[in-house]
C-alpha cells in the first residue's frame, strides 16, 4: 500500500499489516516526520512537537497500490 508524504509528494510504501494507529515514519525523501492517524484506510498528518496536528487535513493511502 502507498501513501503520498503530504510534504513532497513522495510515494511511501507501507505494509498493512504491520501498522497501528499512532505509528510514526519519517520520509525518505524530504524528512518529516509523519503519525499514522487512521488505518481503515490508512492515513498519515504531519507531526508537530505535541504529536500531529489535527488541523492539518491527513493523507489517505491509495489503496490500488502495493
Amino acid at each position: 500500500m502507498a501513501v503520498v508524504c503530504p510534504e513532497c509528494d513522495n510515494p511511501l510504501h507501507l505494509d498493512a499489516d504491520e501498522i497501528e494507529e499512532g505509528d510514526t515514519l519519517q520520509c525518505d525523501e524530504c524528512g518529516i516526520d509523519l503519525e499514522i492517524v487512521g488505518t481503515d484506510p490508512v492515513e498519515v498528518a504531519p507531526v508537530d512537537n505535541s504529536g500531529y496536528d489535527d488541523e492539518d487535513q491527513p493523507v489517505v493511502a491509495d489503496e490500488d497500490e502495493d
